[in-house]
């Protein structure tokens, strides 16, 4: 695509446009990020100007990534917590790769980024999602 523009002269100058480079990390803040963009912004807030930001926005935007951050170590701690009440039980599966089910023990659990998976029988890195169904364990009388 061509784009035509004239430069002091009124005389035409043509160019090209440029492509657009993404960057699909960059959309995500750590919560650290944030906090500095918060206190660079906050430092350089005129409060005379009518048109500068309300600092509560930045305040209610922490609480809520706060509370999604919370919410996201609950959600893990009870994924750890379900896969280690699962060792020793019978369980079904659907294998990932042949889509079968299959019945077996949970050896153990491992966990890795956060997220568990399980060993059944020979298997592992069985995720909680394709488990189908738990059998009580039996109690030992």
């Amino acid at each position: 695509m061509s784009i035509n523009a004239t430069d002091a002269s009124g005389n035409a100058i043509s160019g090209t446009t440029g492509s657009t480079v993404g960057n699909s990390s960059a959309t995500a803040l750590s919560g650290n990020e944030f906090l500095d963009l918060m206190m660079d912004e906050l430092t350089h807030q005129d409060p005379t100007d009518a048109d500068s930001s309300d600092p509560t926005q930045y305040l209610t935007q922490l609480a809520q990534m706060t509370s999604v951050e919370q919410e996201e170590q609950t959600a893990s701690a009870e994924n750890l917590q379900s896969a280690m009440s699962m060792v020793g039980a019978t369980v079904t599966y659907t294998n990932s790769s042949t889509g079968e089910s299959v019945t077996g023990v949970v050896g153990s659990v491992q966990v890795s980024d956060s997220t568990p998976t399980l060993t059944i029988g020979n298997q592992s890195g069985i995720s909680l999602s394709s488990v189908t169904n738990v059998e009580p364990t039996p109690s030992s009388s």
